[in-house]
Formats: structure tokens, C-alpha cells, sequence
């Protein structure tokens, strides 16, 4: 670890502080260890080793966050709501309000053995491609047939207008972003693009759960084959809301050969364009006939994700600036936020069909 990522985490865990509350919580153990994950790009992991298990914790980045973002005890609340339902998730263990800790919210859960699809498939499953987009699919669906009230999730959010406020509550993080990155350079697209999709609100939607990130590098297959999706992750921007927003958010990371080159190739996994996987059209299909809900309005949803990973491209690329990360995906935001802003164009005018 260098001497930069030592001082980024220290910001991010007092292991001393760490270890008397576990130990006041889970009992004393022998064996103590804390290691920063970097997969992610938004909350932070720690992986714990506390005695003979593992464990997981997630937190926000140090620093300065736009409202709403980084939510981690709403996170740990819906994962909790939803133990004992079709939904696979890991087992959810504490949650923590006290900042004298670690400085922050955090919760702690179970770490589940597995793997999450990023850059490449595991050589397991080139056998098993198609079944890999179905499991995909149908954990989504198996979030969308919970029944909040069932749960206690029944005043988790408001379903009624949730896409209408999508628009505005995106539109104003890149407005929370472009205060400073504004001084750096512009993305003139994405006002545009904000201002179509204000304009091509549908008028009605249905009313789910929904997990609000639900994408493949979101979710770990466990060990062996076929392919079992075990675990469904990082639920910070899960509500009540419409649940075809969140098939067009998986729907645009999801890669057909025909598709031009990404605008984050650095965070684009390109695998499920080989022989075997199945097409967006065909994960829509699949969902169709599995939820009764018609994917209307699609270049719509998948405009919005795109307009959504702009914007969160572009408060990432604020916290680069600002001193708040030591993640070098944020600096790259320069360029890729004005490549996500044209691919959203492109969704809406048709040059990127499902």
C-alpha cells in the first residue's frame, strides 16, 4: 500500500475503534485483519476478517457527498427487510449510526464466496453463457414481485412519480457536480439530453421494489457451474419506484456485438457479446413474460440509465477534484462523462436500437 492509499485509509477505518465495537457486538476473537476493496466506484467495502469469518462492510467515501447519495444505512435496511425472500442476498449483521467508530454510517453483513462478472467470464461458465443473463433477469424479477407491505417496506418511498423525479433529482446531482467541474470544462449534451427526456416522461408505470443499480457486476454466482446467482449487491439507491427503470439501467451495461464501442471502456465488460449470450432483446423477452410488465417507452429508460451514469460520472469527477478519492477511474470522468452524454444522444435518436 502506498503512502497516498495508507492516508485514504485511515480516512476510511480507525481499526482500533473497528475492532472494540465488533468485539462489543460479535464477542472476542484471536483474529483481526481490515483491507480496503476498489472494485467499487461509489460507497466504500472493507473486507473484515474477525476470528474465523468474514465479513463485509460498507460506508461512504470520506469527504463532502451530493444529498441523497451514499446512503449506506438505507442500503443495510432494505437488504435486512428482505431476508427470508426469493431475493438472494448475503446475511445482514449490524448497523452502525455512531461516527465515533469510523466516521461515518456503516453496516456489517456476511461476505458470501463467489464471483462477480467484470471484466471477464470465469472459464467455468463458457458452457453456460445463455443461463448467465437468465439468472440476471430473473433475480431482477424476484425483486420486483416482493410485496413491500409483506416485508415492511410499504413506506420505503413513493412509487407514484418516481420516474418524474428521477429526471429532476439526476438533473440536479450534475447540477451539484457541474459547480466545480464546470470550471474545468462543459457537457453541453447532457442539457440537452435532460431537457428530452423531461419532455418524454411516460404518463404512467408500474409500482415495485426496485434496487436502483441492479446490473451483472452487482451481483456474485457462487463457485461451480451452472451459473447461480447468490448474492444481489449494493442497494444504497434502492425505493419504491418503477421497476422498467430498473431494466433499462441493467439493459445499459448489458453489450450486443452490434454495439458501437462504449463510452467507459475502462468499466465496460464486453464478454456477452461472444456466441451464446443472450441479446437485450431476448433478456427483455424474458422479463416480459416473467412479470406481465410490457417494456414500453425503452429508448426512454435506457437514455435515462445513461443520463444517470453521466451524472454520476460527473460527481465522481467532482470528487477527483476536490481531494475526495484515491479511485483512478474519477479522473478519467474528463472525457468519459461527454462520451456518455453522446451515447444517450445517440439511444435517443435511434443510432443505438436495443
Amino acid at each position: 500500500m502506498t503512502d497516498a492509499n495508507e492516508t485514504y485509509f485511515e480516512r476510511l477505518v480507525d481499526e482500533e475503534a473497528l475492532a472494540d465495537y465488533l468485539e462489543g457486538e460479535l464477542g472476542p476473537v484471536e483474529e483481526y485483519s481490515v483491507s480496503h476493496h476498489q472494485e467499487g466506484h461509489s460507497n466504500e467495502t472493507l473486507f473484515v476478517t474477525w476470528g474465523e469469518g468474514e465479513l463485509v462492510i460498507r460506508r461512504p467515501p470520506p469527504g463532502e457527498t451530493a444529498d441523497t447519495a451514499h446512503d449506506v444505512l438505507r442500503e443495510y435496511r432494505v437488504m435486512d427487510a428482505l431476508q427470508g425472500t426469493d431475493v438472494p442476498l448475503p446475511d445482514t449483521l449490524l448497523a452502525c449510526k455512531d461516527h465515533d467508530v469510523i466516521g461515518s454510517d456503516f453496516y456489517v453483513m456476511s461476505r458470501v464466496d463467489g464471483d462477480v462478472l467484470r471484466e471477464h467470464e470465469p472459464e467455468r461458465f463458457a458452457d453456460h453463457r445463455e443461463e448467465i443473463g437468465g439468472e440476471l433477469v430473473d433475480s431482477l424479477v424476484a425483486i420486483h414481485e416482493v410485496d413491500p407491505e409483506e416485508v415492511g417496506l410499504g413506506e420505503f418511498g413513493r412509487p407514484a412519480g418516481y420516474t418524474d423525479r428521477q429526471v429532476e433529482r439526476w438533473g440536479t446531482q450534475i447540477e451539484w457536480a457541474t459547480e466545480v467541474t464546470s470550471e474545468e470544462r462543459e457537457v453541453r449534451t447532457l442539457k440537452e439530453v435532460g431537457d428530452w427526456l423531461e419532455a418524454n416522461k411516460p404518463n404512467s408505470h408500474p409500482h415495485t421494489l426496485v434496487h436502483g443499480d441492479y446490473k451483472l457486476d452487482n451481483v456474485l454466482f457462487a463457485p461451480g457451474t451452472p451459473p447461480d446467482l447468490v448474492a444481489v449487491l449494493d442497494w444504497e439507491m434502492s425505493t419504491l419506484g418503477d421497476p422498467l427503470a430498473d431494466l433499462g439501467w441493467m439493459l445499459s451495461y448489458w453489450r450486443d456485438p452490434k454495439d458501437p464501442e462504449p463510452a467507459i471502456p475502462e468499466l465496460t465488460a464486453r464478454f456477452m457479446e461472444r456466441e451464446g449470450y443472450s441479446t437485450r432483446e431476448e433478456l427483455v423477452d424474458r422479463y416480459e413474460s416473467r412479470t406481465g410488465f410490457e417494456f414500453e417507452h425503452e429508448q426512454f429508460y435506457r437514455a435515462l440509465a445513461v443520463y444517470k451514469l453521466a451524472a454520476l460520472g460527473e460527481m465522481f469527477f467532482r470528487r477527483y477534484l476536490e481531494g475526495n478519492s484515491d479511485d483512478p477511474m474519477y479522473p478519467k470522468m474528463r472525457e468519459r462523462v461527454p462520451a456518455l452524454a453522446t451515447r444517450a444522444e445517440r439511444i435517443i435518436e435511434g443510432e443505438e436500437p436495443l
